[in-house]
């Protein structure tokens, strides 16, 4: 079992469920975030006043599924997400080594 965690634009994110969802993948979890890296964070005005954020509002995806599955999760993420431009965002893909679903106590990749 596979978990991908993806930290993208806000703005890419509509996008990014369409393809997923038209892959057949189920199951997503979405949360805000910022960030900071390469992009340096960016200048916002506020009642007429210019400041630096470091800081960068962000969109989280996570999806835990089949080995088998990551590899076109990852795929559809990238296609839809970049913009070609510094702070698109990064995708993480690690092993699960169990899952449990709670109502149920279910385990494996069947409580997924």
């Amino acid at each position: 079992m596979k978990k991908v965690v993806a930290v993208i634009r806000e703005q890419q994110l509509e996008a990014v469920i369409e393809r997923l969802l038209a892959i057949g993948v189920r199951g997503l979890t979405i949360s805000a975030v910022k960030g900071a890296g390469r992009s340096g964070g960016r200048r916002e005005v506020f009642r007429g006043s210019a400041y630096k954020t470091s800081f960068v509002p962000k969109v989280q995806l996570e999806w835990f599924g089949p080995d088998g599955e990551a590899d076109a999760v990852v795929r559809a993420i990238v296609v839809r997400a970049a913009t070609g431009k510094i702070g698109d965002g990064k995708i993480f893909v690690s092993p699960v080594e169990e899952a449990v679903r709670i109502g149920t106590g279910e385990r494996g990749s069947s409580a997924v």
